[in-house]
C-alpha cells in the first residue's frame, strides 16, 4: 500500500475522478508526488522507466481536463504509460509490472476501462484515435479523442498516413494529437524529422516572436490584431519548419510549449478541448525527468532491472553470460573486418538488437532508419540490387510490420539480404506484443527464403555466416538472452545449408528439434533412450536424413518454440505426407493463444516445453517409450 504520509495527494487518488477534485493549485504538487513513487516503485520491480518520468505533468493534466474513461486518450509507445496506470486504479500493483499475474507494462484494455487501445509497437496511436473520433461522430457522441504520440514514434511512416487522411477529411475530424518530443527514442531518435522539430524548438528567433505577441495581446487570440500576428508568425514559422509541416497537413498547430509546466500544459488543454477540428499540440519533455542519473543517461535508464533509486544502476558483479545478442554484435564487427561491402540497418534497436559496438566501430556503414521497419527492409533491398551485403538487425515481432516488403521487395527478387532475427520465440515480461511466437509460420512459406534457428551460441554465429555467404535471402532466428553456454569462438565457417546434426542416437522414436530447445530434447532424449536431432534448418528442411531416420523409428516428435499452426514441426509433417511417409508425427511447440506476461521459463513451462512437460506429452502419446530405457537402468 501506498504511504500516505509520503504522497498524502496520490495516495486519495484511486481514480481520475478523485484526482478531478483537486484544484488546479495542487497539480503541480501531484505531479511530484507521483514522480517520487514512480521512482520508488519502479526501482523495487525494474521496468520501463526514463519515458514515464518525462510524461508526469502530461499525465496528470490530461485526466484532470478530460472526463476519462468517457473520453478516450489514445497512448502511443506504451512504455510511456506507467503514470497513466497509477492514476487509473493500479497505484497499489504498480510494483508487479512485467511479473506473471501482475500489470502489463502497456496499454491492454482487459486490463482496464482507461486503457483504450492496446499497444505495445509504435506509431499506432492517431490512426486509432482518428478510427474512434469518426465512430463517435458516427454515433453523435460528443466524446473527446487525444492521442498521445512520443518517443520516437513519429519516424514511422503510418502516423503520416493517419496525419494525412486526418487532415484531408470533410467534415473535419474531432481530434488531438499532442506530440511528446523529447528527442529521443530508445536510442536519440533521429531522421530529417527529428532535426526539423529541433530547429523549431530552438530557434530563439522564433521563440520570442511567440512570446512577444503573448505578451502584447494576452488570450485576445480572436481580435483582429491577434490574427494578424498570427499569420505573421506562421510566415515566420514557415521559414524555421519548411511549409510547416502539421499546418500543411491539415492540423491547426499549437506549440511547442514546455511539457513539465503544468499551467501552461493546463491553459492549452483547455483551450484545445474546446475546438473543433484536427488540433495538434506540441510538447517538449525531457526523457527521465526529475532522476538526474536518468536525465544524463537516457538510454541507460530506458527500461532498468530492480534497483536502488538513492544509488543509482550498479554494475552487476561478476563476468556476465553472452547473449546471443552479443554474439551476433561480435560477428557483425567481425564479418565486416573482412569485407567492406557489409552494411547494418536497424529499425531504431541498436541497444537491442546488438548493433552498439558495430556503430560505433563502422559509423560510415551503420543506418539507424528509425522506427520504420518496411522502410528497413526495401532500403535493405535496394542496396543488394547495387552489390551491397546488408545485414537487417530486427526483432521477430517488428519484422511482422516489414512482412510485405520482406516478401515482395527481398524474396521474389532474389536478393541478397541477411535477417538477423532477435527475440525470436517466447519472449517473457513484456507480453503478447513483444514475443517472437509467429516467426517460423511466416518465414518457412516464403520462397526462396533460407530460415535458421541455432541451438548454442557457436552454431549462432556458424548461421548468421552461413546466411551471409548465401547467394539469396536468408534469416537467422534466436531468442532473446543466453543459450546453454557454447562458446561462440572467432572463426567465420559456414555450415552445409539444409543439413541437420544428430546429437544422440536412440531408438523407437526421434526428437526433432529446433532452436532453443534442442537442450531440452536433449535431457528427455537421455532419460527416455530417444534419438536427438539438432534439426538447425527449418528450410530447407533435412530431407535424406528424416526418410533415413523413418527407416529405423516407430515415429517423429518435433519441437520448436513457435506457434504449432504452420510452424516447423507442420514442414516436418508436409515432407513425410509427400514421400508417403506414415509415421505418427507429435507436434510439440506453442499454443494458439497469445501469451500473457511472465518470464520465458515460466511461458516455456506452461506450454509444456521444458523437459519435464516433453517427457510427459511423449509418455502420454507413446506410454511405451520409456520402457527399454527403464530395463537398461534396472539391469544396469
Amino acid at each position: 500500500m501506498i504511504d500516505s504520509t509520503r504522497y498524502p495527494r496520490l495516495a486519495r487518488i484511486d481514480s481520475p475522478a478523485d484526482l478531478r477534485r483537486f484544484d488546479e493549485a495542487e497539480l503541480p504538487a501531484i505531479a511530484e508526488e507521483l514522480r517520487g513513487y514512480l521512482i520508488e516503485s519502479v526501482g523495487r520491480s525494474g521496468g520501463h522507466f526514463g519515458a514515464g518520468l518525462g510524461v508526469v505533468e502530461l499525465t496528470t493534466v490530461l485526466h484532470w481536463i478530460y472526463d476519462t474513461p468517457e473520453d478516450r486518450i489514445v497512448w502511443d509507445v506504451g512504455h510511456q504509460t506507467y503514470p497513466h496506470k497509477i492514476l487509473t486504479g493500479r497505484r497499489d500493483a504498480i510494483h508487479t509490472v512485467k511479473q506473471e499475474g501482475g500489470v502489463a507494462p502497456f496499454p491492454k484494455r482487459e486490463e482496464s476501462e482507461y486503457d483504450t487501445f492496446g499497444v505495445g509497437h509504435s506509431s499506432t496511436s492517431i490512426s486509432a484515435a482518428l478510427g474512434m473520433a469518426i465512430a463517435n461522430a458516427r454515433a453523435g457522441s460528443e466524446r473527446k479523442v487525444v492521442a498521445v504520440i512520443g518517443d520516437g514514434a513519429m519516424t514511422a511512416g503510418m502516423v503520416y498516413e493517419a496525419l494525412n487522411h486526418a487532415g484531408g477529411m470533410e467534415p473535419e475530424p474531432n481530434l488531438l494529437v499532442i506530440l511528446n518530443d523529447n528527442r529521443m527514442s530508445i536510442s536519440e531518435a533521429v531522421g530529417g524529422l527529428t532535426r526539423m522539430l529541433g530547429r523549431m524548438t530552438s530557434s530563439q528567433t522564433l521563440n520570442a516572436l511567440r512570446e512577444g505577441g503573448k505578451k502584447l495581446l494576452g488570450d485576445k487570440r480572436s481580435s483582429g490584431p491577434a490574427r494578424f500576428v498570427r499569420r505573421w508568425e506562421e510566415h515566420w514559422k514557415g521559414m524555421f519548419v519548411p511549409s510547416t509541416l502539421f499546418e500543411e497537413m491539415g492540423f491547426h498547430y499549437t506549440g511547442p510549449i514546455d511539457g513539465h509546466d503544468v499551467k501552461a500544459l493546463a491553459g492549452a488543454l483547455k483551450t484545445l478541448k474546446g475546438l473543433k477540428g484536427p488540433q495538434l499540440l506540441h510538447v517538449i519533455t525531457t526523457k527521465g525527468k526529475g532522476y538526474e542519473l536518468a536525465e544524463g543517461d537516457q538510454i541507460g535508464y530506458h527500461a532498468v532491472s530492480p534497483f536502488d533509486p538513492s544509488k543509482g544502476l550498479e554494475a552487476k558483479a561478476g563476468a556476465r553470460k553472452p547473449t546471443y545478442t552479443d554474439v551476433f554484435g561480435d560477428w557483425l564487427c567481425d564479418m565486416a573486418a573482412g569485407d567492406p561491402a557489409l552494411l547494418g540497418i536497424t529499425p531504431a534497436m541498436r541497444e537491442g538488437s546488438g548493433l552498439v559496438r558495430f556503430s560505433r566501430e563502422y559509423p560510415d556503414r551503420y543506418f539507424d532508419v528509425a522506427i520504420a521497419e518496411q522502410h528497413a527492409v526495401t532500403l535493405a533491398a535496394g542496396m543488394a540490387c547495387e552489390g551491397a551485403k546488408p545485414v537487417v538487425a530486427i526483432y521477430s515481432t517488428f519484422l511482422q510490420r516489414g512482412y510485405d516488403q520482406l516478401v515482395h521487395d527481398v524474396a521474389i527478387q532474389k536478393l541478397d539480404v541477411l535477417f538477423a532475427i532477435d527475440r525470436g520465440g517466447v519472449v517473457g515480461p513484456d507480453g503478447a506484443t513483444h514475443a517472437g511466437n509467429l516467426d517460423l509460420s511466416y518465414l518457412r512459406c516464403v520462397p526462396n527464403l533460407v530460415v535458421m534457428a541455432p541451438a548454442d551460441e557457436r552454431e549462432c554465429r556458424q548461421m548468421l555466416s552461413t546466411g551471409y555467404r548465401h547467394e539469396g535471402p536468408a534469416a537467422v532466428r534466436y531468442p532473446r538472452g543466453s543459450g546453454p553456454g557454447v562458446p561462440a569462438g572467432e572463426a567465420l565457417d559456414t555450415l552445409p545449408i539444409g543439413k541437420a546434426e544428430v546429437r544422440r542416437h536412440g531408438a523407437r522414436l526421434a526428437l526433432l528439434a529446433f532452436g532453443a530447445l534442442v537442450p531440452a530434447a536433449e535431457q528427455v532424449g537421455e532419460a527416455l533412450g530417444l534419438t536427438v536431432v539438432n534439426m538447425r534448418f527449418v528450410k530447407p528442411l533435412d530431407r535424406a536424413l528424416l526418410l533415413e531416420l523413418a527407416q529405423d523409428h516407430e515415429g517423429f516428435v518435433t519441437l520448436e518454440d513457435n506457434v504449432v499452426m504452420g510452424g516447423a514441426g507442420s514442414g516436418v509433417l508436409e515432407l513425410l505426407q509427400a514421400e508417403g511417409v506414415q509415421h505418427p508425427v507429435l507436434q510439440l511447440g506453442l499454443p494458439d493463444s497469445f501469451q500473457h506476461h511472465a518470464s520465458r521459463e515460466a511461458l516455456l513451462a506452461e506450454a509444456g516445453l521444458d523437459a519435464d512437460g516433453i517427457r510427459g506429452a511423449i509418455l502420454r502419446r507413446w506410454p511405451q517409450a520409456g520402457d527399454q530405457r527403464a530395463r537398461r537402468s534396472a539391469s544396469g
